[in-house]
C-alpha cells in the first residue's frame, strides 16, 4: 500500500472516529429551570444532563439550538441531531426510543389570567376558551386529540408571546409545565394577575429521546444505566435545585 493511501485511510478513519464520537443535542431553551438561555449558550438541568450523561459514556456533546421546538423534533425525527429531552408519545416512538429512566416529572398546569377567570376542574372545560401553546408542544393523546377536535390554541414560538396575549386579554389560559411557568412569570412585567389554577392538567416524565436514525438509538441501555446512577446519587435533583438558583440570579441582574 502507499504511504499516500495509507495516509488516506488513516485519515478517513479518524473522521469516522470522531464523528461516531459526537453527538448533535437540539435544545430550544425558553423552558427554565429545564432550559433557557443566557444569551451565548443553553443553561439548565436539560444541558447539564446531556453533557453529563453522553460525556461519561465517552461522547462529546454538540449543542445544536433552534428556531423553536418543533424543529428540533423535526430534526431528531429525521436523524439530523442526535438527541432531544421531550415527553414520550406514541407518535414521537416512531421516530425517536426514550430513555425507561426519566430526567424529571413534570407537572403540566393552566395558567390563566385573574381578571378574566375561568372555570377548569377537567380537560373539556377548556374547549370553550382560547389558548395558547409553543409550536411542537405534546402534553399527551387525550390533551392532542382535545386540541385536534377543538382548535381553540393559538401557536407561538416563544413563551413571552403566549404570556404576554394572556395578560392583555388576548387569550383565555396558557398550559405550560407548572415549574417553567411560575418561574417565568415571577419576573414578568403585568403578571401580577396570572396564576397557575390548582388541578393538575397531566403529569408526565422528561426523558431523553434518541433518533431512531443515530447509532446512539442501540444504546438505550447504557443511557438507562447511566441515568440511573446520576438518579441514585441525587444529581438530578442536585442539577434542577442549581438550575432553579441560577435562573433567578440571571433575571434579577440589571
Amino acid at each position: 500500500m502507499s504511504p499516500f493511501l495509507f495516509g488516506l485511510l488513516a485519515l478517513l478513519a479518524s473522521a469516522a472516529l470522531q464523528a461516531a464520537d459526537s453527538v448533535r443535542y437540539c435544545d430550544y431553551p425558553v423552558y427554565p429551570p429545564v432550559s433557557w438561555s443566557d444569551g451565548k449558550q443553553p443553561r439548565g438541568l436539560a444541558p447539564t444532563v446531556v453533557r453529563e450523561l453522553f460525556g461519561r459514556l465517552g461522547y462529546r456533546v454538540e449543542m445544536v439550538v433552534l428556531g423553536n421546538w418543533q424543529r428540533c423534533l423535526l430534526d431528531a425525527a429525521e436523524g439530523r441531531v442526535d438527541v432531544v429531552l421531550a415527553y414520550a408519545s406514541e407518535q414521537r416512538a416512531r421516530s425517536m426510543r426514550f430513555s425507561q429512566v426519566p430526567v424529571l416529572r413534570e407537572e403540566v398546569a393552566v395558567f390563566a389570567n385573574r381578571q378574566h377567570p375561568l372555570q377548569f376542574d377537567q380537560l373539556d372545560d377548556l374547549a370553550r376558551y382560547r389558548g395558547g401553546l409553543l409550536f411542537g408542544e405534546s402534553y399527551g393523546p387525550a390533551f392532542d386529540r382535545f386540541v385536534a377536535q377543538h382548535q381553540n390554541i393559538e401557536w407561538v414560538s416563544d413563551s413571552g408571546q403566549n404570556f404576554g396575549k394572556l395578560i392583555r386579554g388576548r387569550i383565555d389560559f396558557v398550559v405550560q409545565e407548572r415549574r417553567t411557568g411560575q418561574l417565568f412569570v415571577e419576573h414578568l412585567a403585568g403578571a401580577q394577575d396570572i396564576v397557575a389554577l390548582p388541578p393538575a392538567l397531566s403529569v408526565d416524565y422528561l426523558r431523553v429521546a434518541v433518533s431512531r436514525h443515530s447509532p446512539l438509538s442501540e444504546r438505550m441501555g447504557d443511557i438507562d444505566a447511566q441515568l440511573q446512577k446520576m438518579a441514585d446519587a441525587g444529581e438530578l435533583e442536585r442539577w434542577l435545585h442549581e438550575s432553579e438558583v441560577t435562573y433567578r440570579d440571571m433575571v434579577k441582574q440589571p
